[in-house]
């Protein structure tokens, strides 16, 4: 039934709304922060711009912020006084340690004490941390590298062992959360830990790797959950939008594939303590019993593991609290069968947009354009709730509110960008001035550094 599910999935979204009116765009400025990036393809990205950072670039009271591996694989701190001023850079005495696209920078600010966060260089590995002085996010002492003090192998004298994928989130009462994966890809567990009054603690695990699924005749029994996004809404509700990486590839129908399925959402209310489903049940607490795989009324839109669904895509709130989400995969009108996840990627995939409506129901449409890449998406919203997704080699295409986001229109085709596929975006400016930066890295051949840049668009 999952497989079959695709396929009517796939054609009921063939054909959204025919107006095409989604809101403009208008390009500002293309800033270079440096000339000879550090550049390198890995798990078919780059160090410097993963679409599940969180953040690479942000801002905070007037002055935005940006990270990234030099040349010479020094991690550079930027920051800017807005709207445009000039990029001031310091270097953290740290070389990024192995070429792997995931060990990317995420920056975080507790706004309790106005310090930056700075946590790098990980893949099931220790963590490097850095914190500045306090007061230093937003104001105007000198940007230099002894502000954020020695290097730590610890979370501010918390051990956390190995871990993957550091994702800072500030929470409405002024504390700093930082989110992360224990155990590896399709066996592992996500975990909270907060910042409060100066120090971090520990909250625990609030997801499982155990449970069985099974597809294609194979069950597997490990696995783990993939944020698209992990965010507070203007209530205060933290919603986790997400899919499962199965452990046994075998559930795949040909080995080409990658073990990603379904789409699910959880949301807390408590500062990520307890986990609710769609419909509000208590499906899980944060060091207590954990959201699994079998937990009841997780998926909101089902998708076997045979259609190259990618993990980590994008989740946005808008000023409702209402959740959305982009996701992408090869739709079944062109196969029941991925054999070759980067391929079938490239020739074939779509984004489609979930959202979750005044009554709880989520909808789907299918954004009307070929992604022509292998990697992931960003969605973003404006003061009226318009909706932008910024697609691979930042194409923006955009919908407005009044059409229930169906009018997806291309505003922004990314010419003379050459960026590489993914690119981060600044979320945190939008609401301050209505423009969205863009954090690009020009495309490159082997390990030829390139150009680093931020493009600035207005919204609207």
């Amino acid at each position: 039934m999952r497989r079959w599910g695709a396929i009517l999935v796939a054609f009921v979204l063939m054909y959204p709304a025919a107006a095409q009116a989604g809101p403009p765009v208008t390009r500002i400025s293309d800033t270079e922060l440096d000339a000879s990036a550090l550049y390198f393809v890995s798990y078919d990205g780059l160090v410097n711009n993963n679409a599940f950072q969180q953040e690479a670039i942000v801002t905070y009271g007037g002055r935005q912020y940006a990270a990234w591996y030099t040349s010479t694989r020094e991690a550079v701190l930027a920051r800017r006084t807005l709207p445009a001023g000039t990029w001031e850079t310091l270097r953290l005495p740290h070389r990024l340690s192995v070429d792997d696209s995931h060990n990317v920078i995420a920056l975080g600010i507790s706004p309790a004490d106005g310090r930056l966060h700075v946590a790098l260089d990980t893949h099931d590995s220790t963590i490097y941390y850095y914190r500045s002085e306090a007061g230093l996010a937003g104001g105007g002492a000198s940007w230099v590298a002894s502000r954020f003090g020695a290097e730590q192998r610890t979370l501010g004298g918390v051990e956390l062992g190995a871990i993957t994928y550091p994702r800072f989130l500030a929470t409405p009462d002024g504390r700093l959360q930082l989110s992360y994966r224990t155990g590896r890809s399709g066996n592992g567990t996500l975990e909270l830990a907060e910042y409060t009054s100066g120090a971090w603690a520990r909250l625990g695990i609030w997801s499982s790797a155990t449970g069985s699924y099974s597809s294609n005749g194979v069950t597997s029994t490990t696995r783990n959950m993939y944020l698209h996004g992990l965010r507070y809404g203007p209530d205060g509700r933290l919603h986790a939008a997400f899919t499962w990486r199965e452990g046994n590839t075998g559930v795949l129908c040909n080995a080409g594939g990658l073990a990603n399925h379904d789409t699910g959402y959880v949301y807390s209310d408590d500062r990520g303590r307890t986990w609710r489903n769609n419909a509000g049940t208590v499906v899980g607490t944060t060091g207590g019993t954990r959201v699994g795989v079998t937990g009841a009324g997780l998926v909101v839109d089902p998708l076997s593991v045979d259609h190259g669904l990618i993990n980590q895509e994008s989740q946005a709130i808008d000023s409702t609290g209402r959740p959305h989400v982009v996701i992408s995969y090869v739709p079944g009108r062109f196969t029941q069968c991925v054999t070759n996840y980067v391929q079938n990627r490239i020739s074939y995939a779509r984004a489609f947009h979930l959202r979750r409506d005044a009554t709880g129901a989520w909808r789907k449409i299918e954004i009307p354009f070929a992604l022509n890449a292998t990697g992931r998406s960003q969605i973003v919203f404006d003061a009226a709730d318009n909706a932008y997704v910024v697609l691979p080699f930042g194409r923006v295409v955009s919908a407005t509110r009044a059409s229930d986001w169906t009018d997806w229109t291309l505003v922004f085709d990314g010419a003379g960008l050459n960026a590489f596929g993914e690119v981060v975006v600044d979320r945190s400016r939008i609401a301050g001035d209505g423009v969205l930066s863009i954090l690009y890295q020009r495309r490159s051949t082997g390990t030829t550094p390139s150009s680093i840049r931020v493009l600035d668009i207005r919204l609207g």
